[in-house]
C-alpha cells in the first residue's frame, strides 16, 4: 500500500502523457513516479521497506496483461514475475491498455485515477471517432459475413 501522501498527477502530467503514449508497459515508470510503500504494508519481510518504490515481484502486472493472456508462450521465456520481466516479454507489442499499472500495488491510486480518467477516456474517444468512419463500418460488415 502506498504512503498516505501520494503523487499529484497534475504535477507530473507531462511525463505521464509521455509514458502512456509509448508502446511498452507503463507499470515500472508509474511505480517510480509513485510515493513508495507505506508504513502499514502487510508484507512479511525482515527489512524496513517504507518509502521503497522497488518492484515487489508479485506478478499482478503480468497476470493483468492481455497480450500475455493472448500469447501465453511468451511467459515461458522468463520465470521471474516482475515489472522488468513484463517489459522484456511484452516490449514494443504492448496494447497500451494500462492494466499493468492498474494492477500494481505500488502505483499510487492518484496515478491510477489519472490513467482511467484521461488516458483511457481519450482512447475510448478515439475509438468512438474511428467507429464512425467507413473503414470501421466496412470491417464490421466483413466480420458479420463470416
Amino acid at each position: 500500500m502506498p504512503t498516505r501522501v501520494q503523487t499529484d498527477p497534475i504535477k507530473v502530467r507531462r511525463i505521464l502523457r509521455i509514458i502512456f503514449s509509448q508502446s511498452r508497459p507503463p507499470v515500472a515508470r508509474c511505480r517510480l513516479l509513485s510515493s513508495g510503500m507505506g508504513p502499514a504494508h502487510m508484507l512479511k519481510v525482515d527489512e524496513e521497506i517504507v518509502g521503497s518504490k522497488a518492484c515487489l515481484g508479485c506478478g499482478n502486472c503480468m497476470d493483468a496483461c492481455p497480450l500475455l493472456a493472448r500469447e501465453p508462450q511468451r511467459r515461458l521465456r522468463s520465470d521471474v514475475r516482475s515489472s522488468m520481466a513484463l517489459e522484456t516479454l511484452v516490449a514494443e507489442d504492448c496494447d497500451r491498455c494500462g492494466n499493468c499499472a492498474l494492477a500494481c500495488p505500488q502505483v499510487d491510486p492518484t496515478i491510477k485515477h489519472y490513467l482511467v480518467q484521461t488516458h483511457l477516456a481519450e482512447g475510448m474517444a478515439e475509438l468512438l471517432a474511428r467507429a464512425g468512419t467507413e473503414e470501421i463500418y466496412a470491417l464490421d460488415l466483413m466480420l458479420s459475413l463470416n
